[in-house]
């Protein structure tokens, strides 16, 4: 089955010259006596590579087999990040490219939206914010009360982030998994 231009909306998940896309934006435009005009903007949900593209109603592309699933992160290791579906107990492997970021907010054991093409793992869904443990940083300084000074710490997880000069080790902190910043205390 193909989806034909007047069809889409944002949100909507389709193949297009033989890569999963997500349509973000999708703008309807119409000409005098001519056929509608669909601008769009599009996301490459293997490389986050955003496209604007103009489609016209007589235009479709593929519907593609796309599933959400919840997945249990098991572990990382050389070859890649490993997760198991929570129904079926099958296990996934992600390369490195596609977790990218998305590496330092993942914990073992804990269960992620995760989107399927067919059996291809796309990408993990994360919360807006998560909680994570502070590893490293400098000691904790006394008496210091300039504002938004900050220093660097290190997660549990491997991220390095900018906070307040009073977080210590073992301090839990919420982080943006968009911006990878800190928002405060846990």
């Amino acid at each position: 089955m193909a989806y034909k231009a007047p069809d889409f909306r944002k949100g909507l998940k389709i193949i297009y010259k033989g890569e999963p896309f997500e349509i973000i934006d999708v703008q309807m435009s119409l000409r005098g006596r001519g056929r509608s005009k669909y601008k769009t903007r599009i996301k490459n949900l293997r490389t986050g590579a955003v496209l604007e593209n103009t489609f016209t109603e007589q235009d479709s592309v593929e519907e593609g087999e796309f599933a959400g699933r919840e997945m249990q992160f098991l572990y990382a290791d050389a070859s890649g990040f490993h997760f198991m579906d929570t129904e079926s107990y099958e296990q996934y492997s992600f390369d490195k490219e596609v977790i990218g970021d998305s590496k330092y907010f993942l914990k073992e054991n804990e269960t992620y939206p995760i989107l399927l093409l067919g059996r291809e793992p796309l990408n993990v869904d994360l919360p807006a914010a998560v909680t994570l443990e502070i590893a490293e940083t400098e000691p904790a300084v006394r008496g210091d009360s300039v504002s938004n000074v900050t220093k660097a710490a290190v997660t549990k997880t491997g991220l390095t982030i900018k906070v307040p000069l009073f977080i210590d080790i073992g301090d839990k902190v919420k982080v943006d998994t968009r911006s990878m910043e800190y928002i405060g205390r846990a």
